[in-house]
């Protein structure tokens, strides 16, 4: 069955129960199973084996898998740090000092949204650290945990897919020279090509525009307007009906009354120092061959390790200020507990999907798709449209963006260079367009589960409540890639892509019923 129609049965399988049950473990834990038969030929003692050897693989494969671990240390560390700054009450004075100085909602939702812009080094340190600054302010204005999720998903994959300087930038960069090399295209090296690929990037500026189109007309669209409503009405910032979720942990301490602000900030800038500096350092010392300028420390860098180094030197500090802060507090390893089980959600969740990811890969799925693309008669007008459905799809399905970047674009580059070789920028910014935009819209992408952690959204909530908007910024980039096909220029359809974006929301914000808390008064 592998590389064949039927290995898409375990992908759709878990998209359509998450979306029917929407227990996200379930249906991932079904989809496993599923595809572990499939592999197996039905053999259930197989079937077995092969489940627990993909879950062991996450741990140990030939020798510790440190990335995973790193990681997944990573996520305990953040959620320690933020039981520290919750329980000296950082969190709380960080959100009345804010409360002071930001006078309305939308200021409150400006936050997340200009700093996912400016924190552009990778996706999985923005999701995290934007969340960790951004909550307690968005929780003093009744913002919902998932309209903070959006906003967090919503610029952190977009932002840094088109920032060279990132782990995503340095790696895509390195990947295009190849490309260009295997083709023979001497025009452009690979870093003038990611420049040049950037205004091609529809999906990406049409996501970007439509979350502040979000904050400035109010556009709650559909299920997101239920948890605005709540949120503003009762003050219930996530779905009640839908339990724990990572990262909160407000009724979990003795309510302490002598935090300062500097017990968050410290722990804060502590991680993006240490995170940065440590993959500076690991990008130094892994670029073994060129010359080592900022491009190739971060095509070099280990960000996971990174990440580890980040969370442990805030862990260190902020459990230092809590030592030294006076009054009656919390004990340390009740923080320490509460820190580790709040995270226990996104591990279960971040495992899964690694599990499903690798029942999918060995199904191939991806060749598959691939397959199905390459041998299809495709008219070089719709070639972009085509690659940017294809990859969105493929992204969807798998879960990884970085997966689809090695698949589509190698292919993508090869068919534009034989059909029309100028349509070779246009369509290799098509795969990354649309592999965001399937990243966007799917339940095992780790870039989505790491956003509502850093929110502290229920992650079926982030997913459902994502999806409308997504799908506006891909229609809308869709539109825009037909257009290129069809004129071959690049400036005219990013501009009517984002006049459709602007369009559509204005025409949402006619018919959308007023709310009973406008965004410019205060709470």
């Amino acid at each position: 069955m592998e590389g064949t129609f039927y290995s898409l049965i375990p992908a759709l399988l878990m998209l359509v129960l998450v979306l029917l049950t929407r227990k996200v473990i379930l249906s991932l834990g079904i989809g496993i199973i599923v595809g572990a038969f499939m592999l197996t030929q039905m053999d259930i003692v197989e079937t077995l084996s092969l489940i627990w050897s993909i879950f062991a693989q996450i741990f140990y494969d030939g020798g510790l898998n440190m990335g995973n671990l790193y990681l997944l240390s990573f996520l305990f560390l953040l959620g320690i740090t933020t039981a520290f700054m919750t329980a000296s009450g950082g969190s709380q004075a960080f959100g009345q000092w804010a409360v002071d100085r930001i006078r309305t909602r939308r200021g409150a939702k400006l936050i997340p949204a200009v700093l996912g812009i400016i924190i552009f080094i990778d996706d999985y340190f923005n999701a995290l650290a934007v969340g960790q600054v951004a909550r307690p302010v968005t929780d003093r204005y009744n913002v919902s945990r998932a309209k903070l999720a959006y906003f967090i998903d919503s610029t952190s994959a977009p932002i840094t897919v088109i920032s060279p300087i990132s782990s995503w930038g340095a790696y895509i960069i390195g990947t295009i020279a190849s490309i260009l090399a295997a083709n023979e295209i001497t025009d452009f090296g690979g870093f003038e090509a990611f420049v040049r690929m950037i205004p091609a990037n529809f999906y990406v500026f049409a996501a970007l525009l439509l979350v502040f189109l979000t904050i400035f007309m109010k556009l709650d669209i559909g299920p997101m307007k239920k948890h605005e409503q709540r949120a503003i009405e009762t003050g219930q910032l996530t779905n009640p009906d839908q339990g724990d979720v990572p990262g909160d942990l407000n009724d979990e301490f003795k309510k302490h009354g002598k935090g300062k602000i500097y017990h968050l900030i410290l722990p804060i800038v502590a991680l993006i120092v240490g995170t940065v500096t440590s993959m500076v350092v690991t990008g130094i010392r892994n670029t073994t061959e060129g010359p080592v300028d900022i491009l190739a420390i971060f095509a070099n860098t280990n960000v996971n390790i990174s990440l580890f180094v980040g969370g442990l030197v805030a862990v260190v500090l902020a459990a230092i200020l809590y030592v030294l802060q006076s009054g009656e507090k919390s004990s340390m390893g009740h923080v320490f507990a509460e820190g580790l089980k709040a995270m226990l959600p996104a591990i279960y969740i971040l495992i899964f999907a690694w599990m499903i990811g690798s029942v999918i890969g060995q199904l191939e799925t991806g060749e598959y798709l691939a397959q199905v693309f390459t041998e299809a008669n495709i008219s070089v007008a719709y070639l972009p449209v085509i690659i940017f459905l294809i990859s969105g799809f493929m992204a969807l399905s798998t879960g990884t963006s970085w997966g689809t970047f090695g698949i589509m674009l190698p292919i993508a580059g090869e068919i534009a260079a034989v059909t029309d070789v100028t349509l070779v920028l246009p369509a290799l910014s098509a795969v990354l367009a649309g592999s965001v935009f399937g990243d966007h819209c799917s339940p095992i992408s780790d870039t989505t589960i790491l956003s509502s952690t850093g929110a502290g959204s229920n992650h079926i909530d982030h997913v459902m409540t994502q999806l409308p908007y997504a799908l506006i910024a891909a229609i809308a980039a869709s539109i825009g890639y037909v257009v290129l096909g069809l004129t071959g220029s690049v400036w005219v359809p990013l501009a009517l892509t984002l006049v459709i974006v602007v369009v559509v929301a204005l025409l949402l914000r006619v018919t959308q019923k007023t709310t009973k808390s406008e965004d410019n008064t205060a709470v």
